[in-house]
């Protein structure tokens, strides 16, 4: 392990290649520790296992109460026995355990497998195995072709005689592409065992971080006389742990960052928990009811201290006091019953609503994985959880915020047309017949075919997509990180250009007239989302050096100093409108003097260990200017099937939905046409950097605010549809308000009346930031965002649900997303159907677990009036401690699991039916209040009822009279059908499973009391309900008030539903009417038609 507060203070490492000490008279040796190769992902260890795992469960305030009130039973004594609190937080507790404990088994098991893998590393002069954990950072690795790079490796040579090899990197990112790493010129003969073994080279790089696109360093090779020769190192030289190597016999590479400081460990990040707004219901819940508790517990010990006040009561015959207790003060006697009455009542509070709501939320999550309407056949695969806790958020959402690119659309390029001075070339047809600039034409298709990072494969055998073409060279086809790339380089093909390949730093280009030509690629000036454009220069067989560059029309028109602009820029807008990606290419010609200096500033730029990006970033600034326009390409990216019909369904569901795109507003807006985002009669407001150049900020806000209000205060019936466009740039000023005002809350303002918001050009923090707007906002509306690329993982971390699709960009959205789909098609159902139906189950969960607790503790708060309040259990122990565990558990489980209020077609066919859910409806405090008031007049009908029944009639027929437990006994009867009862009436959905669980349970609660009041049990210091169960049961009268009683308490819920159906019915209780109706006219039908 590295030392206490090293990192701080080295920020640059220094690595011996092959553990060498550098010649003498070079740099003073200073070896430095680093961790080993190990991997760990798991969270504890086989001895913090226990105190780690209890820590964190205790930090629940449910299991904290629990632990209270169990500890207080054995310290004082209560009424109650230990075991009543005892045995259901243990239950919990170790189901959790066991649960948490078994997850961190599996990721044990994998880390060994990882730890333990073989790799071949270079020891005096020949390749030895060794395992992965017991690799060092210095230490030499051969890989393989098809094995997997045990930690960050530096290339140093390749069995490719270029240098060169392939990786792909689907594991880190998702790209199944095949990118390509260099090694340094000056290693890459390095080709055996025993040439590498006597490599002398040190590396100097940044300490680890976990950024996947960013390496800096350099090597310094010493030879034998002169000074070392220092090359720079770049994230083209890094081979990353868990990446892949293909299509290169074997390479040697040096470790660099080891074990869990490797980037792909450092990517590990733990998301912050996101909880749902159920998960802050049931918590706002459980504090009235401790609230209730406490209030209880008062007012007992008050009243029992009022009662005792007079001597006779104080201290009766049968109960006299010892000297001890004579002796406490009365404070301490008070504070005791207090807590005394608090273990009696403590049931109020349900420790097992969390368990259950924990299973419910775990097995309901395999619900969307078995669900083959969301498989895809084309990736095979279907629909991914990765967080359960926040099933039922998906029956909230208010916003859904969406990327574009590979996310409405397929990111499946198809070159449509060129433009070259203002001539259009579409591939396969005919050259619109004008007299052609036959230079400018020839430059642009070599600019298209030399700039770009596109590989060439020959043979069939690639991970990603197949693609072969059978024109000429059957079996080669183009592969990039970009699709946009290939489609360019095909499009050329097409035309005429074919890009063959790059061997030993040369292009090869077959033109027009079958010649093959040679370009030396000199440099490549890498694309980045900030410039938004890559250049490469190259030197061609005449001894000309050429810089060509593409970009989006934004970053390429400022540059320009001549060629026909205004001709190019009206085709760029154009094919913008109709919703193409266009891309604009430029070249310059450069003499050797501007390259030698072009040369320099990218040398030193590259060797910086300090700030190399912003250097760079300043070098390409100055190399990438005054360019000749050459001309604009327009590149199609079809719509996802069924897309609008998904987004009209989210409207129709009164969800809003913006687009976060970092494409052009023309573009963009085209695909927001074709997605039915805006409709044709939508009145569109801009708040464009456009706009806002022309007049200021200020004044457009309040402009667009006050068409908005408006609007709104006409109230006219054929109230008009808004769509808003803003882009980055405005954002950006929006965001940061100066002191003219506060624009955020025009902002809000504006957007929350517009139906369809569109925002453009933005940048992925941006895209983050938004979703904080409007999370932050004063209604606190819940949010949720769908992306497919890396770009869009800010956001999806940032909304309520983030929902990842398994797109072509790559899988880093769908690793860091709670719920992963494989096509934007399928947030139809994932919303619609499975958000309603997990929200009301859970709904009817909470507040039900909340009621049954009432009805079961408040006749034993009744019964201390009748006992002088001396915390005399009502019901046995036994019944005590298995009420929540298992007489009423399970069947609310099951409907938490199966229940469908209305048929899956119906919450399809009508997407308003969520709208009946949304703003957690079902758990407003109203309802909580109608169901507690329920619980309450249940409990009193239980108490009062078997009371009064019982007040003359105390005899059996046997002449025998009823006790107190056998009273108990009857009420905890009459609540465990009731409350069962009243789930099956409120259940909708009947399948055999339910039956057996409900109907069990009342059977089950029936077995075990004649069982343990039928036997005499020999570890019980007391057999108070010997004989009682079937004492009670043997006569006629308690049966008939059993009966009697559940009617009663049952009467009023179905009275209100009934009424509330006639008088006010909801839309989805419209819809039940409807099913209902339909299939019975159905069955009428068939039995009406049946052929004798």
């Amino acid at each position: 392990p590295r030392c206490v507060g090293e990192e701080n203070w080295l920020d640059s490492r220094t690595v011996y290649i092959g553990q060498k000490e550098p010649p003498p008279g070079a740099a003073a040796y200073i070896p430095q520790r680093y961790p080993d190769n190990r991997i760990v992902s798991s969270k504890y260890t086989f001895w913090n296992f226990i105190p780690k795992n209890l820590f964190e469960q205790f930090r629940r305030i449910a299991n904290f109460y629990f632990l209270v009130i169990f500890l207080v039973q054995l310290i004082i004594d209560t009424p109650t026995s230990p075991v009543t609190s005892g045995l259901p937080l243990f239950f919990v507790i170790t189901v959790t355990a066991i649960k948490q404990g078994y997850e961190d088994w599996l990721r044990h098991k994998a880390d060994c497998s990882i730890n333990e893998c073989p790799v071949d590393v270079v020891q005096q002069g020949k390749a030895a195995r060794t395992q992965s954990h017991k690799l060092r950072v210095g230490d030499v690795v051969v890989v393989k072709e098809d094995e997997t790079f045990p930690c960050d490796l530096v290339l140093l040579s390749s069995s490719r005689e270029d240098g060169t090899c392939y990786v792909t990197t689907a594991s880190l990112d998702g790209e199944s592409s095949h990118k390509t790493y260099y090694a340094v010129p000056d290693t890459k003969a390095f080709r055996t065992d025993r040439e590498v073994e006597s490599l002398h080279a040190t590396i100097e790089c940044e300490q680890p971080q976990p950024d996947l696109y960013k390496f800096v360093g350099r090597i310094n090779v010493y030879k034998d006389t002169e000074e070392p020769v220092a090359r720079p190192l770049g994230s083209e030289n890094l081979l990353l742990r868990g990446a892949t190597l293909k299509n290169t016999h074997h390479i040697y590479a040096v470790a660099i960052y080891t074990g869990m400081e490797t980037k792909m460990a450092l990517n590990y990040q733990s998301k912050s928990q996101k909880r749902s707004a159920v998960e802050k219901s049931m918590n706002a819940f459980l504090i009235v009811y401790l609230c209730i508790l406490i209030s209880k517990a008062v007012i007992n010990t008050v009243l029992k201290y009022a009662w005792q006040w007079s001597p006779d009561r104080d201290e009766p015959w049968y109960n006299h006091r010892t000297e001890n207790e004579r002796q406490r003060p009365v404070v301490i006697r008070a504070f005791t019953d207090f807590l005394a009455f608090m273990v009696l009542f403590n049931y109020i509070i349900p420790v097992s609503m969390y368990v259950t709501v924990e299973m419910q939320k775990f097995l309901g999550s395999y619900f969307i994985t078995w669900d083959e309407e969301m498989f895809d056949e084309e990736l095979g695969e279907g629909a991914q959880v990765n967080t359960s806790d926040l099933n039922e958020e998906l029956g909230q959402v208010e916003y859904v915020f969406t990327d574009k690119t590979g996310t409405l659309t397929e990111n499946n390029m198809e070159f449509i047309e060129c433009c070259v001075d203002g001539n259009v070339y579409v591939p396969h047809a005919i050259c619109n017949g004008q007299i052609l600039s036959a230079e400018h034409e020839d430059l642009f298709f070599r600019a298209l075919c030399l700039c770009h990072t596109v590989q060439v494969k020959e043979e069939e055998t690639v991970d990603g997509i197949k693609r072969g073409f059978h024109q000429g060279r059957p079996t080669s086809f183009y592969i990039s990180s970009s699709p946009d790339e290939v489609a360019l380089v095909e499009g050329m093909k097409r035309l005429g250009y074919t890009y063959l390949r790059l061997k030993d730093n040369y292009m090869e280009i077959l033109n027009k007239d079958d010649e093959i030509e040679r370009f030396e690629l000199l440099h490549v000036l890498n694309f980045d989302s900030v410039r938004r454009r890559m250049s490469v220069i190259v030197k061609s067989s005449s001894g000309e050096y050429l810089l060509f560059c593409k970009g989006a029309d934004s970053s390429i028109f400022p540059r320009v100093v001549s060629g026909k602009v205004e001709q190019v820029k009206a085709r760029v807008e154009q094919n913008a409108v109709e919703g193409l990606r266009t891309l604009c290419v430029a070249f310059r010609r450069l003499s050797p003097d501007d390259y030698q200096e072009a040369c320099l500033l990218l040398t030193q730029a590259k060797l910086a260990l300090q700030d190399r990006e912003q250097r760079l970033a300043q070098a390409y600034d100055a190399i990438e200017r005054d360019f000749v326009l050459l001309g604009a390409t327009a590149v199609e990216d079809r719509l996802q099937e069924k897309a609008a019909d998904t987004i009209e369904s989210l409207h129709k569901a009164g969800m809003k939905v913006w687009v976060l795109t970092g494409d052009k507003m023309e573009t963009a807006a085209a695909t927001c046409y074709a997605s039915k985002l805006f409709r044709r009669s939508t009145q569109i407001l801009e708040l464009t950097k456009k706009r806002t150049e022309e007049q200021s900020l200020h004044d457009v806000m309040f402009e667009l605010s006050r068409t908005v209000l408006r609007q709104r205060s006409m109230l006219s019936v054929d109230c008009l549809d808004y769509g808003l466009i803003i882009d980055g740039a405005t954002l950006t000023a929006v965001l940061k308000s100066g002191p003219e005002g506060n624009y955020r809350e025009v902002f809000l303002e504006v957007s929350r009346n517009c139906s369809a918001v569109l925002c453009c050009r933005m940048a992925p923090l941006q895209k983050a930031q938004i979703v904080k707007l409007i999370k932050a906002s004063k209604e606190h509306p819940i949010t949720l965002a769908i992306g497919d690329g890396a770009n869009d993982v800010s956001m999806i971390l940032e909304a309520h649900v983030g929902i990842g699709i398994m797109g072509k960009e790559g899988r880093q959205a769908a690793r860091n997303s709670d719920y992963a789909i494989p096509k934007f098609k399928h947030l139809k159902k994932m919303l619609l159907v499975h958000g309603h139906y997990y929200y009301i189950r859970i709904a009817e969960l909470v507040q039900y677990f909340f009621y049954k607790n009432v009805c079961f503790i408040f006749p034993q708060f009744l019964f201390q009036f009748f006992c002088g309040f001396s915390q005399q259990p009502l019901y046995d122990t036994a019944y005590l401690t298995l009420y929540n565990i298992s007489f009423t558990s399970l069947p609310i489980l099951l409907y938490s699991l199966v229940e469908q209020h209305v048929s899956m077609d119906t919450l399809r066919r009508d997407p308003s039916l969520y709208k009946d859910i949304t703003k957690n409806s079902l758990l407003r405090w109203p309802v909580f209040l109608y169901w507690t008031c329920l619980g309450l007049f249940d409990a009193v009908v239980f108490f009062f009822g078997a009371y009064f029944l019982f007040d003359n009639t105390t005899f059996t027929s046997n002449g025998q009279m009823f006790g107190n437990w056998t009273f108990g006994t009857l009420v905890f009867t009459v609540l465990v059908f009731t409350v069962t009862i009243k789930l099956a009436l409120d259940t909708h959905h009947w399948t055999w499973i339910n039956h057996f669980v409900i109907w069990g349970s009342l059977l089950f609660y029936v077995i075990f009391s004649l069982l343990w009041g039928g036997i005499i049990w020999p570890f019980l210091n007391y057999q108070r309900m010997y004989y009682v169960f079937m004492q009670m049961l043997s006569s006629g009268p308690a049966w008939l008030s059993i009966i009697l009683l559940i009617t009663i308490s049952l009467l009023p819920d179905i009275i209100k539903k009934v009424l509330c159906r006639a008088m006010c019915p909801t839309p989805t209780e419209r819809a039940q009417v409807r099913l209902h109706t339909l299939t019975h006219i159905q069955i009428h039908t068939h039995g009406c038609c049946k052929p004798d």
